[in-house]
């Protein structure tokens, strides 16, 4: 098993995102679910170039919507994890969770 079997803490946020959004996930919506869900400010250039990279693994899919008026006649990108993209989100979870496993994260170090 490589390195890029395993998502990176940005990559496994926004592969997370898109299975909570499900059908909603685009650009917008996902920087304002990690947002809401990690109390963190991201920039939208950074969502869409991890989606790209993330689409480029192979652990996302996108697809261009309809052509909405609000848009000025342009289409939304929508993103949705696949199963490769699931199963690297299991693996890295599976992984922190083993690196975690029995420390005291509550006493600090010094």
């Amino acid at each position: 098993m490589s390195g890029r079997d395993y998502l990176g803490e940005f990559e496994h946020i926004i592969v997370l995102a898109l299975l909570r959004l499900e059908d909603r996930a685009y650009g917008v919506t996902v920087r304002q679910e990690i947002e809401f869900r990690t109390h963190r400010e991201v920039s939208i250039g950074a969502v869409y170039a991890t989606l790209n990279r993330l689409e480029t693994k192979g652990f996302v899919k996108s697809h261009c919507g309809d052509p909405t008026p609000e848009r000025g006649g342009r289409s939304k990108r929508f993103f949705r994890a696949t199963a490769k993209g699931v199963s690297a989100v299991n693996r890295t979870q599976r992984a922190l969770h083993s690196m975690t496993e029995g420390l005291d994260l509550v006493r600090s170090y010094s």
